[in-house]
């Protein structure tokens, strides 16, 4: 297996949004989450995911509890909004236009 790849810029909002659509994460397990669903070959830095997480909750997308861990430590757990659920679907249609585009410029060039 290659080494781990970076995201495609702008990716990163919609994977954390996908990741966190059915229950609630804390953020390491969110990039836990994205590596293992992608066997492996995506990996969110906490570089990039924290501010990402940041980000979101100031949009309104996403919403932060404090919560204990079942080895006891206190973490954030980050779950979507009603307007997170909106926007994810937004992204996914954006991704969904621009990943057909460029398989089209793929096939034919």
């Amino acid at each position: 297996m290659g080494k781990p790849t970076d995201l495609v810029q702008g990716t990163l909002d919609l994977l954390v949004l996908k990741t966190v659509e059915l229950q609630p994460m804390h953020g390491w397990g969110i990039a836990q989450r994205i590596r293992q669903i992608s066997n492996e070959v995506l990996q969110v830095n906490q570089g990039a995911l924290y501010p990402a997480l940041h980000r979101l909750e100031q949009q309104g997308w996403i919403r932060a509890r404090w919560s204990e861990t079942e080895g006891g430590r206190q973490v954030k757990f980050y779950s979507l909004t009603a307007a997170g659920r909106a926007q994810l679907e937004r992204e996914r249609e954006s991704w969904s236009r621009l990943s057909t585009a460029i398989n089209l410029v793929m096939e034919r060039t």
